[in-house]
C-alpha cells in the first residue's frame, strides 16, 4: 500500500479521482465502493449479455451485467449481494432468487485501483423492461450458453468488442 503522504490528487471529477505517487498515476472511483459484475443463467441455459456504447472506446461492447455498489443516494452502506441484484435487474429486468459470489479482484491493475467481485446467479427470470436507468441505453441478449463463443466471435467480427470478463464468466459458470 503506497503512504498516503505521497498520493497526490491530480483531478478529480463526478465520478472518478485521478492519483499520482512514485512515478504512477491511476484512476479511483469517487462515491462508490466498489463494483459488481454478473454472469447470469437462465431457466434454458441462456447467458445474459448486455450491449451499450461507450463513450472512452467509442464503440459498442458486449458486456456482463454490471455497476458500482453504493453509488446513490440511500446507498452509501450497500451491499455488494444488493447491488448485484439490483444491477441485474436494472440492466437486464431479469431477477435471480440466489446468487453467488466467484471471486474479486482488479478490472485494470495497472490503470485503475478499482476491484470488481463477480457472481453467479442461476435460473434467472424476467420480471421487468430492463435496458439500464435513464443515462444508460442497454440491449439484453440472451444467447444459448452452448452458443456463446461462436455468437461473441460474430459481434467481434461485425466490430462490436467483447469485455474479456464474459469469457471469464463463462469458464466460472462451467466449473460450478
Amino acid at each position: 500500500m503506497r503512504p498516503m503522504e505521497l498520493r497526490q490528487t491530480l483531478a478529480e471529477g463526478r465520478f472518478v479521482r485521478l492519483v499520482a505517487a512514485d512515478g504512477w498515476e491511476w484512476v479511483e472511483r469517487v462515491n462508490a465502493s466498489g463494483a459488481v459484475v454478473l454472469v447470469a443463467i437462465t431457466e434454458d441455459d441462456e447467458l445474459l449479455l448486455v450491449e451499450q456504447f461507450r463513450i472512452p472506446l467509442g464503440r459498442r461492447v458486449i458486456e456482463l451485467p454490471a455497476g458500482l455498489v453504493g453509488d446513490g443516494a440511500g446507498r452509501q452502506r450497500e451491499e455488494q449481494g444488493e447491488a448485484a441484484r439490483r444491477e441485474l435487474l436494472e440492466e437486464t429486468g431479469y431477477q435471480a432468487d440466489a446468487i453467488e459470489f466467484l471471486l474479486d479482484g482488479p478490472s485494470s491493475a495497472g490503470l485503475a485501483a478499482e476491484v470488481y467481485s463477480l457472481f453467479l446467479a442461476r435460473n434467472v427470470r424476467r420480471v421487468g423492461p430492463g435496458g439500464g436507468d435513464g443515462s444508460e441505453d442497454i440491449q439484453v441478449h440472451r444467447v444459448p450458453r452452448t452458443e456463446a463463443e461462436a455468437w461473441l466471435d460474430v459481434k467481434r467480427r461485425v466490430g462490436v468488442m467483447v469485455d474479456p470478463k464474459v469469457y471469464a464468466g463463462l469458464y466460472l459458470a462451467e466449473r460450478r
